[in-house]
């Protein structure tokens, strides 16, 4: 079979290193044809380095890694050095990057790479603030109907919100280019905080990652020991929700998840409810659906299966 083509869209962030990771170590499923880079977690050029730093661990110099966006499309950068620490990859001692940043922004990356792929073969891995993503929409209308998927990483419904009452850090960061996207036609798949929330990183989980005794085992178990300190006060989880690789392992083991095909819409006006993911979960409105809403997975299944491919690296 030939592998899915996709775009790895990120602000890594330990989640997102360990998304990275995990598509890394599938290349008979996944064909990474870049890494693009936003503002969010931290700024775009910590995210920049962080992002080349991964695939360096990787053993994977080859991956192009671009810059993006340095700010949402209308509003000040928010960013989350509180949960990932000042560089975003707390835990860890990791060398700089030496493979280089590629000239090109991450933006014309995206464009050019959809109109040169056959129209839908390749799918977009938003890990962040989705300012790329809108930002290519908007300049290129033209590519979205050659957009294979969008399986995203943002949003929370049951869930409510990790940094306000009411929504989740990604779509928080940038609501109105959340709403660009899920507005613009394309075929989606979102990954909200429901199921993420239940990815946690166990002490056993977590202890497997350490027991692969690799370079890439062990920074896994070092960045979510560093990641969990957050979750574990906030929500008193027993460790750490691994967010975006629930993106990445949806790719190789969709059966793994589960959800509804729903209608998902996005405040941009309300200062209360800002980036609030509203999905029609119930299916009380006659707003059609526009993204598959994952709210389950197994996590058995998730683990094993990570655990798995890291140690490839």
């Amino acid at each position: 079979m030939t592998p899915r083509k996709i775009i790895i869209d990120t602000d890594p962030g330990q989640d997102d290193a360990v998304a990275i990771l995990l598509a890394l170590a599938s290349p008979e499923d996944l064909d990474v044809l870049g890494i693009t880079c936003v503002a969010g977690n931290v700024p775009l050029t910590l995210t920049a380095r962080n992002a080349r730093i991964i695939c360096e661990l990787a053993d994977k110099p080859g991956v192009p890694v671009y810059a993006g966006c340095d700010r949402p499309l209308g509003r000040a950068l928010v960013t989350a050095e509180h949960v990932h620490g000042k560089t975003g990859l707390d835990g860890p001692e990791l060398p700089e990057p030496k493979m280089p940043l590629q000239d090109q922004h991450a933006v014309d990356f995206i464009v050019e790479t959809l109109r040169r792929e056959d129209a839908g073969t390749v799918t977009l891995c938003p890990l962040g603030p989705l300012t790329n993503i809108a930002t290519a929409f908007q300049r290129a209308p033209d590519i979205v109907e050659r957009v294979q998927e969008i399986v995203l990483m943002g949003g929370a419904y049951f869930e409510v919100g990790n940094i306000t009452p009411a929504a989740e850090f990604n779509i928080y960061v940038d609501p109105e280019a959340a709403d660009i996207v899920l507005k613009s036609g394309a075929s989606i798949v979102v990954m909200p905080l429901d199921v993420t929330h239940k990815a946690l990183v166990t002490a056993p989980r977590n202890a497997a990652f350490r027991a692969l005794g690799t370079p890439v085992g062990i920074a896994v178990a070092q960045m979510t020991e560093f990641f969990e300190r957050f979750d574990k006060e906030k929500y008193g989880s027993a460790g750490a929700p691994l967010h975006d690789p629930c993106v990445t392992a949806y790719l190789l083991a969709p059966e793994l998840f589960s959800g509804r095909r729903v209608n998902v819409e996005v405040e941009t006006h309300s200062e209360l409810t800002m980036g609030m993911t509203v999905a029609d979960w119930w299916g009380v409105t006659d707003r059609p659906a526009n993204a598959l809403f994952i709210g389950d997975l197994d996590a058995d299944g998730f683990f094993a299966l990570l655990t798995d491919r890291l140690g490839r690296l």
